[in-house]
């Protein structure tokens, strides 16, 4: 096993669009929550009871131990750039018959689909390491008086780990499934940005909310809106509570759904034509 996740390694660092992408997620993650923070000091930052009144009312979302939960909000509305290195990466395998190379090279047909998910995890394993400095230098910047607390709220880390490596999963499934990188791609943005929203907000309102059990709402779920968003009104308090009560219950999806998309990766590849 060791040697599949060394030999992966090797490909995918020797992979320009990995590095590109990599530098591109590290300036959108703390970018995007820039901006955020930049919009939570104009409302707070002033001599004007406006200003006294939204600090008092919105807390400090970028201070520890919120920190851990607004900079996972905000990152995972970025998915959409790791999951189209993971849909290149798997198509190019098809692309350039690297994957008959691995069978030939005496890998089994299994082996292979491991090393795939191994690719998918080191992807998903970066992605949250650059959200974990992020968060901690926002924490450490916004208010260095809250340091002490830096280890409350620590659970958004790995929720923030099974979010992204469960979407990647789906974006790794429907590359290997189509295996044309463009067409891939554009099935996947035209979901991912278009249908499953419209669904998800259409189910909300007219069918009981059935849209939580769509591929990427599931893990949707794991991360709600940051705690500021509760103190808008009771009806947002209570939507707030109910988020937060069935995290466990989208951490047991997530988990279901992911390990059905890899269930469905080794049984096509154990049959597929290569």
């Amino acid at each position: 096993m060791l040697s599949l996740i060394k030999i992966e390694w090797l490909k995918i660092k020797k992979y320009p669009a990995f590095w590109w992408m990599l530098g591109i997620v590290a300036l959108t993650y703390p970018g995007t929550n820039a901006m955020a923070y930049v919009a939570y000091l104009k409302a707070t930052t002033g001599k004007e009871i406006t200003n006294n009144i939204a600090k008092m009312f919105l807390g400090n979302p970028f201070a520890f131990p919120e920190t851990w939960h607004s900079v996972a909000y905000f990152s995972s509305f970025f998915i959409l750039l790791p999951a189209i290195l993971v849909i290149m990466m798997v198509t190019n395998e098809y692309t350039f018959r690297t994957h008959r190379q691995n069978i030939i090279d005496g890998w089994s047909r299994g082996q292979y689909i491991t090393s795939k998910l191994f690719d998918v995890l080191i992807i998903a394993l970066i992605a949250t390491l650059v959200y974990v400095a992020v968060a901690a230098g926002f924490g450490i910047y916004a208010d260095s008086a809250s340091i002490s607390r830096w280890n409350e709220q620590l659970q958004y880390i790995p929720l923030f780990l099974l979010q992204i490596f469960s979407q990647l999963s789906i974006a790794f499934l429907l590359g290997y499934l189509v295996k044309k990188a463009f067409i891939a791609l554009g099935i996947f943005l035209f979901y991912y940005l278009i249908i499953e929203n419209i669904a998800v907000t259409y189910a909300r309102f007219k069918m009981n909310d059935v849209g939580r059990f769509l591929p990427f709402e599931v893990s949707d779920r794991l991360i709600p809106a940051p705690a500021f968003f509760s103190r808008f009104g009771k009806d947002a308090k209570a939507a707030y509570d109910h988020m937060l009560a069935i995290i466990p219950e989208h951490i047991a999806y997530t988990i279901i759904l992911t390990t059905i998309i890899w269930v469905i990766c080794y049984a096509v590849h154990k049959k597929r034509d290569l």
